[in-house]
């Protein structure tokens, strides 16, 4: 098969260039997607308050209503299900995994496209009771910790595949869709006539990846909220009586966002041969300073969160995950073929976005917290491919049987650049490894670092003007130094420099060394 890789970022580059010789091709995009409707008019009290108002309902009436009003939508829900000739369901049980209801649904009576069932259950949720006040002998609303029933709308949609809509039949209405950028995809290759390979929730091969790639990151820029609204309204056609007396409407936001990026090796045998190495990798040299640094986080000395990695065993095979609070970015492979990279976001406040002001759309753009509203979502695919492109270019590293000895030892003879011969590097001598310390750290790996950069971490302070020149003097040098040994680049257009590949995999495997215990060292030998 033809290798058809599309540019996807330097950190993939650098992946390929070190791993790449049976990858056919790499996609990026979303993959799960959550999207979440709110009345935030409703979740406060006054909001609350002054829709029973308008409504001509005393909160002694509060029950009765909405007991009412649930019951409409409940009926709606059935109209809608008969109308399209599809099944109603009642889930005793809301860990019942109705996505795979709805398949069998869909495998058993051959549905093609259109709606596939309403289902029902009892779920946990936040919402509204009226109580009384013993102090003040008056009643209250409260947002409190509940149960109700939640409808569900699967769709075997032409355009977006099987996706669903989750609804809350009791006040304040939360609303959720639930659909896949993989399965989108799919539908969107199939009715360009495009020719792939697909294994559940991924691809194994793409005819066109680059027309595939395209298309993914045009899902980024949908009208999202006009296809939301548009599917609420054949969902849920109460919704507009509900929302008419405060003349408000549904806000919608991704509550929870996965962005894969696929690498897709050409046999399940090429990928099994790198597999256990990666995983053994990313599990055993990322530290909490490589994961912040990987999920967007520059200045990680001021960092005071949690941070953790795991490793797990599941039925599919093993896979790693990396937790920054409520983001994190996992490693996994996909059909034996697919190695997945999967950055999470719950929490987008962690980023940032170039944007005005909420409600001041006209007013002046600036860096702010990243939100959760649809109107964001292609800025959060872009910070999401990021963090999978510094993964992978951190996974670059991974060994591939070079000994210690075959990496460091063309360090360690003099090196030569248009004529001009540079020593050999001692990488256990101090200042040597002062140096190469120094380049690694890992503040340096997003935005680069400079001459002066290096100054303050190798010499003490001093104001004297001839001493800095004569220190910068020494730095530069140091840096026509590794750069003739391929361990630093130069950022073109730019006074910064970044570690190389080659420099990321040497520096690491040297400090590791270093600081391998004597005892473990001498147990490998036994």
């Amino acid at each position: 098969m033809k290798n058809n890789t599309t540019s996807n970022g330097r950190g993939v580059e650098s992946f390929l260039a070190r791993h790449g010789q049976n990858v056919i091709g790499v996609l990026s995009g979303f993959d799960r997607l959550r999207l979440q409707g709110t009345l935030r008019t409703l979740y406060r009290p006054d909001g609350m308050a002054r829709f029973l108002h308008r409504v001509g309902e005393p909160w002694k009436n509060f029950k009765a209503y909405v007991c009412e009003l649930t019951g409409c939508i409940r009926s709606q829900a059935e109209d809608w299900a008969k109308k399209h000739g599809c099944q109603t369901l009642y889930l005793r049980s809301c860990s019942v995994r109705k996505e795979e209801v709805a398949r069998e649904i869909i495998s058993r009576e051959k549905i093609t496209e259109g709606p596939v069932a309403m289902m029902s259950a009892v779920e946990p949720c936040r919402t509204w009771v009226a109580r009384g006040n013993r102090e003040t002998k008056h009643l209250e609303l409260k947002l409190v910790s509940g149960k109700c029933i939640h409808l569900y709308f699967y769709i075997l949609d032409g355009e977006k595949g099987l996706l669903h809509l989750r609804l809350q039949s009791w006040f304040p209405f939360l609303t959720q869709v639930c659909l896949n950028g993989r399965e989108w995809l799919a539908c969107q290759m199939r009715a360009r006539g495009m020719r792939f390979e697909k294994s559940g929730n991924c691809f194994t091969w793409i005819e066109d990846l680059r027309a595939a790639q395209g298309l993914m990151e045009q899902q980024a820029t949908s009208d999202w909220r006009g296809w939301l609204n548009g599917l609420l309204a054949q969902c849920h056609p109460m919704h507009g009586q509900i929302v008419a007396p405060l003349g408000i409407s549904y806000y919608w936001s991704a509550a929870q966002s996965e962005y894969a990026t696929d690498v897709m090796f050409s046999s399940t045998q090429s990928l099994a041969a790198l597999y256990e190495r990666v995983i053994r990798y990313g599990i055993t040299h990322f530290s909490s300073q490589n994961v912040l640094r990987f999920l967007g986080r520059r200045n990680v000395e001021s960092y005071h969160g949690e941070v953790t990695s795991e490793m797990r065993e599941r039925p599919e095979g093993v896979r790693i995950k990396h937790c920054r609070d409520a983001n994190s970015i996992k490693l996994y492979d996909k059909a034996g073929q697919v190695l997945r990279v999967e950055t999470t976001i719950n929490d987008p406040k962690a980023f940032r976005v170039f944007r005005a002001k909420e409600g001041d759309q006209e007013g002046e753009k600036s860096w702010r917290a990243l939100r959760k509203s649809v109107a964001d979502l292609p800025r959060r695919a872009e910070v999401s491919r990021a963090a999978n492109q510094r993964y992978l270019q951190g996974l670059a590293s991974t060994p591939t049987g070079d000994s210690l000895g075959e990496v460091l030892l063309p360090l360690c003879k003099p090196a030569e650049t248009k004529g001009r011969r540079m020593r050999a590097l001692n990488p256990l001598s101090e200042h040597d490894l002062q140096l190469l310390e120094s380049v690694n750290r890992g503040e340096f790996a997003l935005r680069g670092f400079r001459n002066r950069d290096l100054r303050q971490l190798l010499y003490p302070p001093t104001r004297e003007p001839k001493l800095q020149r004569r220190r910068s003097a020494a730095i530069t040098r140091k840096l026509a130094l590794l750069r003739t040994h391929g361990l630093v680049r130069k950022i073109p257009t730019t006074h910064r420099y970044q570690l190389t590949t080659k420099g990321h995999r040497a520096i690491n495997a040297l400090l590791t060394a270093r600081d391998t215990i004597v005892e473990d060292l001498l147990k490998i030998a036994a």
